[in-house]
């Protein structure tokens, strides 16, 4: 095949010899017209299809939100139901993330070695039947064993719908708006979630052991409904393969940088000092601030507002790689989170009703740019080959900050040291502006 530069000459070589009469020179215009209109066709026709793989598995998580964040909104006040101390909610929540989050370190290396994404999905998403078993007994020690085998699900699933995701995305949409569109659906689903509690605590015009139970079991019906879907994008997703080959990265493996390290040290201290809802929910209930209704529909809110702040947080992320013109540019928007995260036990752990609200804003900003800006950043920070290490690496940081930070919030908030609370947060995210300073610096030396 001729090189176009090669036909361009030619062509104006036989204009010159007066070989295009006005009805050739059409012809040959038109044919080079048709040529680039297909392959601009196909371009969109391929950024289309990706677009809409990007949709399908936003609305997978949206139904894995609506079975497991709609148990999450209502696990810290059924466990103090049956007895359990504050401090034995934050170590339960904490391990819990722990676990979803550290063993993704090894789920991830086996994905970079074997490729068996579907494989993991299925199986990560297959362990939400344990949810609905949580209506069927009132052992608070089975409870959490429940609770923790979620989580454990949760790490199998996430590498493998974060790498696919990054792959198919950053050539066609943009790393940023692929992980905010994911998110916002993500969200949804963790807002329209807790509703099923709060429409089962409505109509019984209580919430004692039975309603919480009848709340759980009726998450089997969007178990289900998820599992189906989830057979549907895999046949999706092999017929656009088969179509258009792959649509990732090929890249060598290569190494994780320097920056990769800064930005998972940043990431441990800003996770560290965030307030888990657990304890929240816990606090409101045991102080009597507000209702289980009230409790399950503050959560849902503030998962609305994740949704929302990750569209546009997701957006700004890629126009701050494109204004600085650096791949990892896009970190700068991260000095929102501990500046934030600093406000968050101070409201959230207030007696007052109209301040716990505006701390659960807050809450949803902070997470949607933990979930949107955080899991973009890794994908831009690490080869493709090398996303599973990576992200594994990264979520087992995050967890183990939120396994200490959640245990250590829980004790003292049994202890009465409220105070302590704040102070442990303002170190932690302090040590955090620290290292954002660090990455500023060097996202500003790359961009010169």
């Amino acid at each position: 095949m001729a090189k176009p530069e090669a036909v361009d000459r030619s062509c104006v070589m036989r204009m010159r010899a007066g070989y295009y009469t006005t009805s050739r020179l059409s012809t040959f215009v038109a044919q080079k017209a048709n040529i680039m209109t297909a392959d601009h066709t196909q371009d969109k026709s391929v950024r289309r299809q990706v677009l809409g793989v990007i949709v399908l598995f936003g609305i997978i998580s949206m139904l894995g939100d609506i079975v497991h964040e709609s148990a999450r909104s209502v696990n810290g006040q059924y466990l103090s139901l049956l007895g359990v101390s504050a401090a034995q909610v934050g170590l339960v929540f904490g391990l819990g993330e722990f676990i979803g989050y550290a063993l993704r370190l090894i789920s991830g290396v086996i994905l970079d070695k074997s490729g068996k994404y579907w494989l993991f999905l299925f199986l990560g998403y297959g362990v939400h039947f344990v949810i609905p078993l949580m209506g069927c007994t009132t052992s608070w020690g089975v409870l959490i064993v429940l609770i923790l085998t979620e989580r454990i699900g949760k790490a199998f699933r996430s590498p493998a719908k974060d790498t696919l995701l990054s792959g198919i995305s950053e050539r066609q949409v943009g790393l940023g708006f692929a992980f905010g569109l994911q998110e916002a659906l993500d969200q949804l689903g963790a807002f329209l979630g807790p509703l099923i509690f709060t429409a089962v605590f409505y109509y019984a015009g209580q919430s004692g052991v039975e309603e919480f139970q009848l709340g759980y079991k009726l998450l089997a019906i969007p178990f289900v409904v998820l599992m189906l879907f989830l057979v549907y994008v895999w046949r999706r997703v092999s017929r656009l393969e088969r179509e258009h080959g792959a649509v990732a990265p090929t890249n060598k493996p290569g190494k994780l940088s320097r920056m990769f390290w800064i930005y998972s040290a940043f990431t441990f201290f800003t996770a560290f000092g965030l307030l888990n809802f657990g304890i929240i929910g816990y606090h409101l209930k045991v102080r009597s601030v507000m209702s289980d209704t009230m409790i399950t529909m503050l959560y849902a809110g503030a998962m609305g507002v994740d949704a929302l702040v990750a569209l546009l947080i997701g957006r700004t992320y890629d126009r701050l790689k494109e204004r600085t013109g650096s791949r990892t540019g896009g970190i700068l928007i991260l000095l929102i989170v501990p500046l934030l995260t600093l406000l968050l036990p101070v409201l959230t752990l207030s007696t007052s009703v109209p301040v716990v609200i505006s701390g659960m804003v807050i809450l949803g900003v902070i997470l949607g740019a933990h979930e949107t800006v955080m899991r973009s950043a890794i994908a831009d920070l690490t080869p493709y080959k090398k996303r599973g290490l990576g992200f594994g690496l990264f979520n087992t940081f995050y967890g183990l900050a939120l396994l200490a930070g959640s245990a250590l919030s829980g004790l003292l908030y049994d202890r009465g040291l409220t105070m302590v609370i704040i102070i442990l947060t303002a170190v932690s995210e302090g040590i955090a502006l620290v290292f954002y300073g660090v990455m500023y610096r060097k996202v500003r030396a790359t961009a010169q």
